[in-house]
């Protein structure tokens, strides 16, 4: 049927977890958890968006797996399986919504457990295709649970609503809000925090995003994260030319009415990262292009990605950015057509020394089988020095690459475990024409083996009819 967005009243119905029985539930806390940590544990649990999930036999509704973080990292057996047939979730599964396009995740109501924010560009409203649509799934002690629609102030100007979306404290006044991206006249939404589960919506706004950027692609990416000293949340706004090729903006200050006061441009590229490399106190952003240059004149053989170095005000023009290909020196690997380097990017520390290490996937390294490339920080910024390298053939990581694998289609570094040291997930998106996800351990000298998991859709439940695309979004 079709849904009707701008129905926002709490829906009770919890969902229908899968072996939703953790252990030493965490107890109600006094302060907003991190993203992602759905249950207050204090670990960081992991969103998988499968876009293109078969569900109640609609192809490409889409569906989004949650798996719990434990004291040994990622728990299978703990997990929880979202889709628009779930119990509490607004609207009915039907084909190419493509549920999970996107996930965001902050702690909307304040009330000690993140939620999960869900996108479905391709879902119709009212009779108008592709209009999109995105819902909040609630955070509890024992998981997540509970759901309603994210309005849409823009309906009439914005289609594939929810193609893009992050959460954070964008305003600067305490409370967090919601940024939806889209194309159309109006690309980005803001949804006004507080967001709660009885309350009404608190207003909105929208931004049409002057030229280049294209209407037709809209905003196809966004990051979060405190770059500037000025503004608690600030935007990496990804979006495209009308020629398809990449255009990047630090949103400093979202004040709707002058773009030029408020936007700084970063490397042209399809995905970002943020993330204090050197603990200087000010956030560094990673941006990712993997395109080459015959598809993108701002892309490089084989992809690229450039670090840009924050200070006081943003970006700091007193350092020069930071290019990396795999022809770098001390990078594993060569720059070669078709390699995708920089198809994926995250920061976090993964030996727990306080400095952001950073991950990039190259998904099409070798045909597609795929690789991962880690980075360190340090007081100097990245080293290219002590660089790793991850295929599906390192000794340790389960499975054998294969050609169109798509290994590092997504990257993200991320503790789940508690242990203060970020695990290494990876997702290939073409594993026996699934999708599949990798969890490596952190240590003190990097990211490990020992101990490696993979798992694919059919363990969290998700059906492999078709092309389910499991991994195509990581937590952003």
């Amino acid at each position: 049927m079709t849904h009707r967005r701008l129905t926002c009243a709490l829906l009770a119905a919890a969902l229908t977890p899968l072996a939703l029985a953790l252990t030493a539930p965490a107890a109600h806390a006094a302060t907003a958890a991190k993203p992602y940590d759905f249950n207050g544990d204090g670990r960081v649990d992991l969103a998988i968006g499968a876009p293109g999930a078969t569900v109640g036999g609609k192809s490409k509704a889409g569906a989004v797996s949650v798996v719990y973080g434990g004291t040994g990292g990622l728990k299978t057996a703990t997990r929880t399986l979202i889709t628009q047939n779930t119990a509490g979730v607004p609207g009915t599964a039907e084909a190419d919504d493509a549920f999970g396009s996107a996930v965001a995740s902050a702690d909307l109501d304040t009330d000690g457990y993140a939620d999960l924010l869900i996108g479905a560009p391709g879902e119709d409203v009212d009779g108008d295709t592709n209009d999109g649509y995105a819902v909040v799934v609630w955070g509890t002690k024992s998981g997540l649970s509970g759901a309603r629609s994210v309005p849409n102030f823009l309906e009439r100007d914005a289609d594939r609503f929810g193609q893009s979306l992050a959460a954070g404290d964008v305003e600067a006044d305490g409370d967090p809000d919601i940024v939806v991206g889209s194309n159309g006249p109006f690309k980005l939404s803001f949804i006004n925090g507080p967001f709660t589960r009885t309350s009404s919506s608190q207003g909105g706004s929208g931004a049409g995003f002057p030229a280049p950027y294209s209407s037709t692609y809209g905003i196809t990416s966004l990051s979060v994260g405190p770059v500037t000293a000025a503004w608690h949340t600030n935007l990496v706004v990804h979006g495209r030319k009308s020629d398809g090729a990449a255009i990047t903006h630090l949103v400093t200050e979202p004040n709707i009415g002058n773009y030029t006061d408020w936007m700084q441009t970063l490397p042209a590229g399809y995905v970002s990262a943020i993330g204090d490399i050197d603990k200087d106190g000010y956030a560094d952003i990673a941006v990712g292009n993997d395109r080459e240059t015959s598809a993108d004149p701002a892309g490089a053989k084989g992809g690229k990605v450039t670090v840009v170095y924050g200070g006081p005000a943003g970006l700091d023009s007193s350092r020069a950015p930071l290019v990396l290909t795999q022809d770098t020196a001390g990078v594993p690997g060569a720059s070669e057509t078709g390699d995708r380097f920089g198809s994926g990017v995250s920061f976090g520390d993964v030996n727990g020394d306080g400095y952001a290490d950073l991950a990039v996937g190259a998904s099409g390294e070798n045909s597609g089988a795929g690789s991962v490339t880690v980075l360190y920080g340090s007081a100097s910024g990245l080293r290219t020095s002590g660089v790793q390298s991850f295929t599906q053939n390192t000794a340790g990581v389960p499975g054998s690459s294969e050609a169109n694998d798509r290994f590092g289609a997504r990257v993200l570094l991320a503790d789940h475990s508690g242990d203060r040291r970020a695990e290494l997930t990876v997702s290939a998106t073409g594993e026996n024409g699934d999708g599949a996800v990798w969890s490596l351990r952190g240590a003190t000298s990097g990211a490990t083996t020992g101990g490696a998991i993979s798992f694919g859709p059919a363990t969290t439940g998700v059906s492999t009819a078709g092309s389910p695309g499991y991994g195509t979004a990581l937590n952003s």
